[in-house]
């Protein structure tokens, strides 16, 4: 238990998501806290929390979409190629878009079919094995390897300027789907019944249920990091491009790491790992910049930062507040082609990116940009829930 935690960008967090991490801090396990810029109301401990506690894990502190993570992958063509996304060449545009049209798939049901698997090494894991209930989840991971999810995931090119050079990128937000999803609910369950404390409850993590939930998590991030590969792998195929290097990071995860001179359990709950030259990408909006940036090992914020710019207002308050003719607007001067997408996910929905990336300088530098220019989301009425 502690009695205070920082607060990174305060003017622009909400009362709920301070509250939320008043009653994380109570913990009697908990030794750290930090609330990053984005932050934003989530289950338990909020969106953009941190929290660093002694020998117990919460499920819901990881979050319902476990290891949910992004990746900018550079395309490994000459600069001239640049042009093709100011729709300056219109076949290649089109390959792009066939792309991003059909080298993933997006919202929950939309699957793949047993005899379209997508292949990875991540599916001979042997720690599918290890419970019955992973092993009665792997149909479902194979099913779903590959695919992008609904809610504020995305697939999209930009340009990335990185090392003074301009690319054409690819850049992808998903996680671990609905394994993950159900990861996170059967071990709460279990919490919840062990050590109650609603949505904050926790597993002890040298207890039988916390080394199950431990592994099956650890299981969760190599299962979503070989979902982006996977995606980026088609991607890239189907456009016609060759993959350089890529930049990638996890932000709903929990990691063991020395504190103070103690092993403690930091939960980054849609926060971005921030060590020295930890590198990580800090997404914006459909139409503003995205920012590879390196870690600065600030201690105060537990070595963490935002993992995005974060929520503004609901996704129901989006769709009352705007509509999409101002927004198609928006877009084209910007040059930006959105191929799907819901209203909820709009830039107005969003925090500004550049207050959010000011509000924690001290947390990392920024050494590249990505500026979105054809995105694809799930469709409205696909969505999922985060």
């Amino acid at each position: 238990m502690i009695d205070s935690y920082n607060i990174y960008g305060g003017d622009g967090i909400d009362q709920g998501s301070r509250t939320q991490m008043d009653n994380a801090i109570a913990l009697p396990s908990a030794r750290k806290a930090a609330l990053m810029p984005d932050a934003h109301l989530g289950y338990g401990l909020p969106i953009g929390g941190v929290l660093a506690t002694e020998g117990t894990i919460l499920p819901y502190g990881v979050g319902m979409d476990i290891a949910c993570r992004m990746r900018i992958t550079l395309a490994a063509a000459h600069p001239l190629m640049l042009n093709v996304l100011e729709g300056n060449c219109p076949q290649e545009n089109a390959y792009l878009d066939k792309g991003l049209r059909e080298g993933t798939r997006f919202g929950m049901g939309n699957d793949y079919s047993p005899g379209e698997r997508q292949s990875h090494p991540v599916m001979d894991d042997p720690e599918w094995d290890t419970t019955p209930f992973l092993r009665e989840l792997k149909d479902k991971a194979w099913n779903q390897l590959g695919t992008s999810g609904g809610g504020n995931h995305f697939v999209e090119w930009g340009l990335c300027t990185y090392n003074t050079r301009e690319y054409i990128a690819l850049m992808s937000h998903s996680g671990s789907r609905g394994c993950g999803h159900q990861v996170c609910t059967h071990y709460t369950k279990i919490a919840k019944e062990l050590n109650p404390a609603g949505e904050l409850s926790w597993l002890d993590l040298n207890s039988e249920a916390g080394q199950e939930y431990w592994h099956a998590m650890n299981l969760m991030g190599r299962y979503a990091a070989a979902n982006h590969e996977v995606i980026h792998r088609n991607v890239f195929r189907i456009a016609g491009l060759g993959r350089g290097a890529h930049v990638e990071n996890h932000h709903n995860f929990a990691w063991m790491e020395e504190h103070d001179g103690k092993d403690l359990i930091v939960h980054r709950k849609g926060a971005t790992p921030a060590a020295i030259g930890d590198m990580g990408v800090i997404p914006g909006s459909m139409a503003t910049p995205a920012y590879i940036v390196s870690g600065k090992g600030n201690a105060d914020s537990i070595c963490s930062a935002s993992h995005g710019a974060g929520r503004l207002m609901s996704r129901s308050a989006a769709k009352k507040a705007f509509n999409w003719p101002e927004w198609q607007d928006y877009l084209g001067e910007r040059g930006v082609r959105l191929l799907q997408g819901g209203l909820d996910e709009v830039p107005g929905a969003y925090k500004d990116i550049t207050k959010v990336m000011a509000a924690q300088s001290d947390l990392v530098d920024i050494v590249g940009a990505f500026i979105p220019k054809i995105v694809m989301m799930a469709p409205p009425q696909k969505r999922g829930r985060r």
